[in-house]
């Protein structure tokens, strides 16, 4: 392998000091970075993590730009910048449909507020300090452009791996040279029982499917048949049909799964595919968060 991938981790409530031991073995382990998605409170878990670490990179992949005011954020992100010595980066995003109409929330245009927030976060820095370099979510051209003209890198979630290339194309090499940040989130379950491995991935994405942007970009992927058989199950109310539209192929171009060897490759592959920064999300056949952890570090590093 040419190194271990980043990890992901979420700050479980009732768990939230055995995730941050959790990250402390990680770095331990030579693991390069952590990454924290909007599942709980990813701003706090990685200033937590910085404070208990002294190299791992930390990051959120994401942070919802409407959750505070971008001066606040600008706030925050300037002091995990600087108490962890340079090892943060704030991923942003607008997140899902379904986050907003819990929170109350009325979004605008994600390309202009995704704009918007980077700009007066900008403006801030010469109040709160320094900022991280930030990175946008992304999944389709226009995100990916934007990430290159205003922002410091690009990461996906459940990205495919066969269309890493087509959206690459949109990042300059010099960007690329000069060290433009390019992860993805991609759920990973290790088990020798490959369909149960398979099954667990399924149930990862089973939300995913379920929204408009993410079938739009699938069907871009190449999964036209999948994301329309899918659409036609919603509409029907038939659960059964959802599951069975998640082809193996589109799944293990999205996911890793299978023996610990087969997940080893699948990270090359995402690193071939020009993903310099696979971010592994841990699932279990077999129990929580933690356990998923500790199978797959050993999957790794054994």
């Amino acid at each position: 392998m040419n190194g271990l991938p980043a990890i992901s981790l979420i700050a479980t409530p009732g768990r939230r000091r055995q995730v941050i031991d959790a990250a402390v073995e990680l770095e331990r382990l030579g693991f390069p970075g952590i990454y924290c998605p909007s599942l709980g409170d990813a701003l706090t878990l990685c200033a937590d993590i910085a404070t208990r670490t002294s190299q791992i990179e930390v990051g959120t992949a994401i942070q919802p730009i409407y959750l505070q005011h971008p001066v606040a954020l600008a706030g925050t992100a300037a002091h995990i910048h600087e108490t962890s010595g340079g090892r943060f980066k704030l991923g942003i995003g607008v997140t899902h449909g379904p986050v907003h109409d819990r929170l109350g929330i009325t979004p605008g245009r994600p390309l202009a507020d995704i704009r918007d927030t980077v700009a007066r976060m900008r403006e801030a820095a010469a109040q709160v300090g320094e900022l991280p370099p930030i990175v946008l979510a992304t999944l389709r051209r226009r995100m990916v452009e934007l990430s290159v003209e205003i922002a410091d890198g690009a990461v996906w979630a459940n990205g495919s791996r066969s269309a890493m290339a087509a959206s690459l194309a949109h990042v300059p090499a010099e960007r690329r040279d000069a060290g433009f940040f390019v992860g993805n989130m991609i759920p990973t379950v290790v088990d020798e029982d490959r369909e149960a491995a398979a099954a667990r991935n399924r149930k990862t994405l089973a939300g995913y499917v379920m929204l408009p942007n993410y079938r739009n970009y699938w069907k871009e992927a190449g999964y036209v048949e999948e994301m329309e058989s899918i659409e036609q199950a919603i509409a029907e109310g038939d659960r059964e049909r959802i599951s069975s539209s998640m082809t193996d192929a589109w799944l293990a171009d999205c996911t890793l799964y299978g023996s610990a060897s087969e997940v080893r490759d699948g990270v090359e592959a995402w690193r071939e595919a020009g993903v310099t920064t696979p971010i592994l999300v841990p699932s279990s056949t077999s129990g929580g968060q933690l356990t998923a952890v500790q199978e797959l570090s050993a999957a790794l590093t054994g």
